[in-house]
């Protein structure tokens, strides 16, 4: 079992370039390493300058953010609408919605119609984008999961919990005790030696190392993304030809190290030895640039577009609308997102639709075979189904931390609805949007009542507290059939308190460090850790919007840090008020089998 065994000395006097080949490469650093994710987040003017209100659309903002010498407009869009003194560019204006509109806590929007409200958003989004690459970076290299969850005791959501996210079918018994070979640290060989480590704890993807031989000492643990390039099965090293080497701090413990890792290793568990081809098969995605797809216009919440997929990662896609000229109208979402449809979806089933000004499609652009979307599940409209006026309650896309008064609108064919909130709806439906029958983000009457969730009534609705039976008779309507409803409750596996990465679904391109802290069935509320419980929202337990701790990292994809350390990270005696600052800028808008065997080569230190 142990033919083979090499020895060699310890130089400690060589090195290298940690950018050579394994074969011949420095030696790792000897201090414990930590996983960084890079990357950077925005921060906003000190507010020195106070605050500004834009005269064309009234989103209040930070002044120093603000358009022009004047200050008077929050982007170039404003300016010319105002200067135009048309009413019509003034409505046009005001009907760009990107997201989410003011909270009802903006008081200077709040006697303003829904429309204002949206048209705010859009203008924040806009600026946004328009000064990307001038805003200053805060560095979020000080943020690490692994330190973030050692020091608070958090735990983190397993990995099972998320289908869509890669192994999350095929994660098995991935769990403590688990040895792998990884890198050994502490050594100084000049070249890339390896040791066995044995999981002391899991964080979504990622895994508390500790080497063996250090038994109770946790002096040289270190956190691993579990599918990265750097772990392996027991066996990996024999069949790779690369050596096992203890650390050099406990090498001096046993002079049979053999026999203690054959003691130590029989009957353990380890990964398959399939293990990273199942990674790098499930981290495949059917979906390429130049794919054509259907997708919410996020101008206009009541109607599709077409767009064309940019970018993938990690499944998530960037798409930029077919009409943009300088490709920076843009949105992001998962390939299983509901919001995204194949080419001719929207006349299948009477949905409306912004035709493309592009006659033809552009070389190179095609249509996304239809197999390649998220199915919906069939429904049988034939007997008792929805009918328009019904009334329900439903989360609101533009307000995800509420469920608010809702009514059906309009039937669609294959079990589509289209939904209005009741009391902020434009008189042409411009904000309407479209739920499937089957969706986790519509409720029957009473659903908040029995669930101690808090119901957004109707705004200007005066007879509060809110009674679902006071109000169905003052409007003369009728509650949804209770039977209508999707009442399936998965074994999701979320508990209060775990730790996740979450889209922030009022700026989709951004993925943030967030708590589950509240179950309700297969509702999730999702806390965005540092920041006010206002920004929370409804997430179902299924939403390709969640991943696991590690994501990010895995993917490439950047990863924001908790407020409270962006604030920490910017510069001294003003991150209190660049928080503020982004916090009323946002008020304004808004398996593994049995053990096989063990082959082990050794150099002694």
């Amino acid at each position: 079992m142990f033919d083979g065994y090499d020895s060699c000395s310890e130089d400690t006097s060589s090195s290298s370039s940690s950018e050579e080949s394994e074969e011949e490469v420095a030696p790792l650093p000897s201090n414990l390493p930590i996983i960084k994710n890079n990357g950077q987040v925005y921060t906003y003017p000190d507010g020195k300058s106070g605050m500004a209100t834009c005269e064309m659309c009234g989103m209040v903002g930070v002044r120093d953010a603000f358009y022009s010498k004047t200050k008077r407009f929050c982007s170039v869009s404003c300016s010319r609408s105002y200067s135009s003194n048309s009413k019509k560019a003034s409505i046009l204006a005001r009907l760009q919605v990107t997201g989410k509109p003011p909270t009802k806590k903006a008081k200077v929007l709040q006697k303003q119609p829904l429309v204002a409200k949206l048209a705010a958003y859009a203008q924040y989004q806009a600026t946004l984008q328009n000064q990307a690459k001038t805003k200053a970076a805060v560095s979020m290299e000080g943020f690490s999961w692994g330190n973030y969850i050692n020091s608070n005791s958090f735990i983190a959501a397993p990995v099972t919990c998320f289908k869509h996210a890669p192994m999350g079918t095929c994660w098995g018994d991935i769990s403590e005790n688990v040895r792998v070979e990884v890198p050994n640290t502490d050594c100084s060989l000049p070249t890339k030696v390896f040791w066995i480590a044995g999981i002391v704890k899991l964080a979504g993807y990622n895994a508390l190392l500790r080497y063996e031989g250090f038994e109770n000492d946790p002096g040289l643990d270190f956190w691993c993304n579990v599918c990265g390039s750097d772990i392996h099965p027991v066996g990996w090293c024999a069949a790779s030809g690369k050596p096992l080497v203890p650390p050099r701090t406990i090498q001096h413990k046993y002079t049979n190290w053999k026999a203690f890792l054959v003691k130590r290793l029989t009957g353990a568990k380890t990964l398959p030895p399939d293990f990273s081809q199942k990674v790098t098969e499930s981290m495949q995605y059917p979906f390429k640039p130049c794919m054509r797809v259907e997708v919410v216009d996020k101008r206009h919440l009541c109607r599709t577009r077409v767009a064309v997929v940019e970018s993938v990662i990690g499944g998530r896609l960037r798409l930029v609308y077919e009409e943009s000229e300088d490709r920076t109208d843009d949105f992001w979402c998962h390939m299983h997102s509901p919001l995204i449809h194949p080419i001719g979806w929207s006349r299948s089933i009477g949905h409306r639709f912004k035709r493309s000004d592009i006659t033809k499609k552009q070389d190179g652009h095609f249509d996304t075979p239809p197999h390649l979307f998220a199915k919906v599940k069939e429904v049988d409209q034939s007997g008792e189904w929805f009918k328009e006026g019904m009334k329900l309650e439903a989360i609101d896309p533009l307000n995800l931390s509420t469920i608010c008064v809702a009514t059906i609108r309009k039937v669609l064919a294959d079990g589509f609805l289209m939904i209005g909130i009741d009391g902020s709806e434009a008189a042409d439906g411009s904000d309407w949007f479209c739920y499937h029958a089957t969706s986790p983000s519509i409720f029957p009457v009473g659903f908040c009542e029995i669930n101690m969730i808090e119901l957004t009534p109707p705004r200007g609705y005066t007879k509060l507290p809110f009674k679902w039976f006071d109000y169905l008779r003052e409007t003369g309507s009728i509650a949804a059939p209770v039977k209508l409803f999707n009442k399936d409750v998965p074994n999701h596996g979320f508990r209060v308190g775990m730790k996740l990465e979450a889209v922030d679904l009022m700026e989709p391109r951004l993925i943030c460090v967030a708590t589950v802290t509240r179950i309700i069935h297969r509702l999730l509320r999702i806390h965005f850790d540092g920041w006010e419980e206002e920004y929370d929202q409804w997430v179902d337990c299924e939403s390709p919007d969640l991943y696991p701790v590690g994501w990010c990292q895995l993917t490439g994809y950047q990863l924001q840090p908790p407020a409270s350390q962006s604030s920490r990270e910017s510069q001294s005696g003003s991150s209190k008020q660049k928080k503020k600052a982004k916090s009323q800028q946002y008020k304004g808008h808004k398996k593994s089998g049995s053990p096989h065997g063990v082959y082990i080569h050794f150099l002694s230190c």
